[in-house]
């Protein structure tokens, strides 16, 4: 089962080549840090100051895709975790009302998912392996 949670926090390190983003459960007390690089935390930073860049970035570029073929980007979804890596998908309402999911990265979906306000997920079983990690 999937459990909401939202963007808590952005940890912008500017001495490191990675940064934090940390999740928290919707009704509830979990948080869930996840590593990412400088180019997502930007976006992700941007996005969340109202920041529009003079021309389309690349989760701009996604969003537009999605919405020219008639899709909408319903919700993320962080479901796995292997190997010290996170893998997530993008869940899309296609024009025919199925529901498609890619296979992304928990960075760039976050990144992409802020701009269209949609809800992240993180399946029970992945936060469980993370709080052992």
């Amino acid at each position: 089962m999937a459990v909401q949670m939202e963007l808590a926090r952005v940890l912008i390190r500017e001495t490191n080549d990675y940064q934090i983003i940390e999740l928290r459960e919707v009704d509830g007390e979990r948080t869930f840090p996840i590593v990412i690089g400088l180019p997502e935390v930007q976006a992700i930073e941007r996005r969340l100051h109202g920041i529009t860049p003079k021309r389309p970035q690349t989760h701009d570029l996604m969003a537009n895709i999605i919405e020219a073929f008639g899709g909408e980007l319903q919700s993320i979804t962080i479901n796995d975790l292997c190997e010290g890596a996170f893998h997530a998908t993008l869940d899309i309402r296609k024009p025919d009302g199925s529901l498609m999911r890619i296979d992304a990265r928990p960075s760039d979906s976050i990144a992409l998912g802020i701009t269209r306000n949609v809800p992240i997920y993180v399946e029970e079983h992945v936060l469980e392996e993370a709080e052992q990690e």
